[in-house]
């Protein structure tokens, strides 16, 4: 056991204590599979019996063509090269195994004692580089740590592998959970806006007037919002809030309210009350729409000079979403049939609404008005009674 073994420039010393035998730190290593590639047929053989011995299953190939051919036809854990080869050098084959075998560890064997060699080994992937020549310890404790580096890989791999595909998991999971709330929100919010608007159209056809008219109000009132610079949370509010502005109108007897003539005095002032009739119904619900709803209700008939009705409030009094609404209710009177008047033409009804800039209408929303105007005739057209 203790003769020198020779192969051309390899000395391979057997240990001298008797029978010793390099023991395997980890049970995984226990027949695991590798390939001897060296071009000397007594080193192949050589190092293939002490890796037996020690517990590995052993292949050998004279030189890369075939050792690819060996790699091809069955797994392998380790591939032991040599570096001088005729063809593909041992740097070539480490090379195209490590790219083709990612699970595959490598290790160079070679007589060169060059450091730029070996750290172009290293560097291309291989777990160790063995000079010869070299004792069988040294094959056995660079195969072993090639070994439990590969293994430690493959599970660092798998837990990578394991834990991506966790995060996916839970990825998908909080995408369909945020998709399921927006679609709820988008329901509830559909739900909400329908309960409004026939709230609102049961109240219009109280005076014979039309859904459309809660459409059209509605989509001048976010419009007009927006123009003004509203954010879009605040101005969604005001576009469906605005189909309420009449609720109020469910308290007004039908003589008045469906009366095909002007009204009188007395009875104006009966009309007059459905401002502050929507008020009560609207106010102090606990819900934020509500509350603008109630806020549109009770001060779409207020003017900025002061001369409007509930509560004759002036300029800034008057809350933004009640400037808007009132330009907004105006604009459709003046431009649709009512059951006390036909609809005026709409070169008309632009000139009465340009007359009361700062007197009947906050002048900054009528401007914000007329600087839409292409939208606003767009939205009278689409949603026409006729």
């Amino acid at each position: 056991m203790g003769r020198l073994l020779r192969s051309g420039a390899v000395s391979l010393r057997m240990p001298r204590r008797k029978g010793w035998r390099c023991k395997l730190g980890d049970d995984e290593n226990n027949q695991a599979r590798i390939l001897v590639v060296d071009d000397e047929a007594p080193v192949r053989r050589l190092l293939a019996r002490l890796l037996e011995r020690n517990g590995y299953s052993c292949g050998t190939a004279a030189d890369a063509v075939e050792a690819s051919a060996a790699l091809e036809a069955e797994p392998f854990d380790l591939l032991l090269t040599d570096m001088n080869m005729p063809g593909e050098s041992g740097l070539d084959l480490i090379r195209a195994a490590s790219e083709k075998y990612p699970g595959l560890a490598t290790v160079m064997v070679t007589g060169l004692d060059d450091r730029a060699l070996a750290n172009a080994a290293l560097e291309l992937g291989a777990y160790g580089y063995i000079i010869k020549p070299f004792e069988s310890n040294e094959i056995l404790i660079s195969v072993t740590n090639a070994l439990r580096r590969r293994a430690l890989e493959i599970e660092n791999r798998g837990h990578q592998a394991r834990l991506e595909q966790q995060v996916r998991e839970r990825t998908a999971e909080l995408w369909n959970a945020i998709r399921h709330l927006e679609t709820t929100q988008e329901n509830l919010r559909r739900s909400r806006e329908e309960t409004v608007k026939r709230l609102s159209i049961a109240a219009e056809f109280r005076d014979d007037e039309t859904g459309r008219h809660i459409q059209r109000m509605s989509r001048y009132c976010g419009l007009l919002a927006r123009e003004m610079g509203a954010d879009s949370e605040r101005g969604e509010y005001i576009r469906v809030a605005s189909q309420m502005h009449d609720i109020g109108k469910l308290g007004i007897p039908d003589n008045i309210l469906r009366k095909p003539a002007p009204l009188t005095p007395d009875e104006r002032k009966v009309m007059e009350r459905h401002c502050e009739i929507g008020w009560r119904i609207l106010a102090e619900s606990q819900s934020e729409l509500l509350d603008v709803a109630a806020i549109i209700a009770r001060t779409h008939h207020e003017r900025v000079d002061g001369d409007g009705y509930p509560h004759g409030l002036s300029g800034n009094d008057i809350p933004f979403e009640g400037r808007i609404a009132a330009i907004a209710d105006v604009f459709d009177a003046l431009t649709t049939d009512r059951i006390y008047r036909s609809a005026m033409p709409l070169g008309r009804a632009l000139e009465i609404m340009r007359e009361g800039r700062g007197s009947h209408f906050d002048a900054e929303a009528l401007d914000a008005f007329f600087d839409a105007l292409d939208e606003v005739i767009r939205i009278h057209e689409e949603l026409s009674d006729h």
